[in-house]
């Protein structure tokens, strides 16, 4: 995969998948703009990358709207123009849904939804008006697929970014832009493995024997909406190691 010459925007980009994505995008010689709401993760990003001009970040929530143009502006800016945009911010909320709060709800669905929609929207007038095509790139999740305990409304936002995928390819398809879904199962994270005995419970759920790690969900990504896809539009791959295929729950009854 060859990224020489084209330019991508990473939201999430502060630690975890979406620093993963970015750190391989450069490596197959991109430019990359990487956004996260945490200054002190993007500065360490940044940092981390070593990417000698190549990276730039955008510190701000990516559902707010100037910050999404900021984005797109400072791509095209600093770059030049704008290929790629990988929309892999997003935040959850665990909650019973007897009890789960209508701020909790909106704050996912503003985040997950609202962010990537409008970012895809920005991103996509952009690659418009560059008359080249693109790629657009929304991360779902597992969840998105299969029912997990106090995940009503945080599922609900990702297997809805998958229908967005599907709905854009009217939209975007005269454009030569495809817009696919990656929708990972359980990953080691600095997130998640902060939670208890996440590596080995989800080695012993998963018919593959591990958790994915960055890695495998950055590659897949950059397969997506690398010039090697450019036929694949509207869809959505699951990384998850089989997960879905039995979907064992990690929560004893």
């Amino acid at each position: 995969m060859d990224f020489k010459e084209m330019v991508a925007i990473v939201t999430g980009a502060g630690q975890g998948i979406g620093l993963e994505i970015s750190k391989q995008l450069l490596v197959h010689g991109a430019k990359v703009i990487i956004n996260d709401i945490d200054g002190e993760l993007a500065e360490k990003a940044i940092l981390s990358l070593g990417s000698n001009g190549n990276c730039t970040a955008v510190v701000g929530d990516s559902s707010n709207m100037g910050i999404i143009q900021e984005m797109v502006d400072k791509a095209v800016n600093t770059y030049g123009k704008l290929d790629v945009v990988i929309l892999n911010a997003g935040i959850t909320h665990f909650g019973d849904f007897f009890t789960y709060s209508p701020e909790s709800f909106f704050k996912v669905m503003e985040v997950n939804l609202g962010g990537s929609f409008f970012l895809a929207q920005a991103a996509a007038k952009q690659m418009k008006e560059q008359g080249k095509g693109g790629a657009i790139l929304f991360m779902s999740s597992v969840t998105g697929h299969q029912a997990h305990k106090n995940l009503a409304a945080y599922g609900m936002s990702k297997a809805a970014l998958e229908m967005l995928a599907k709905n854009l390819v009217i939209e975007l398809s005269p454009y030569n832009i495809n817009v696919n879904t990656v929708a990972p199962g359980a990953t080691l994270t600095e997130r998640t493995l902060q939670e208890e005995n996440y590596s080995e419970t989800w080695q012993g759920l998963t018919p593959m024997g591990r958790a994915a790690n960055v890695s495998d969900i950055a590659q897949a990504v950059l397969f997506l909406v690398s010039d090697n896809a450019k036929h694949i539009t509207g869809q959505t791959l699951i990384v998850d190691g089989g997960w879905t295929s039995l979907s064992p729950s990690p929560y004893q009854k």
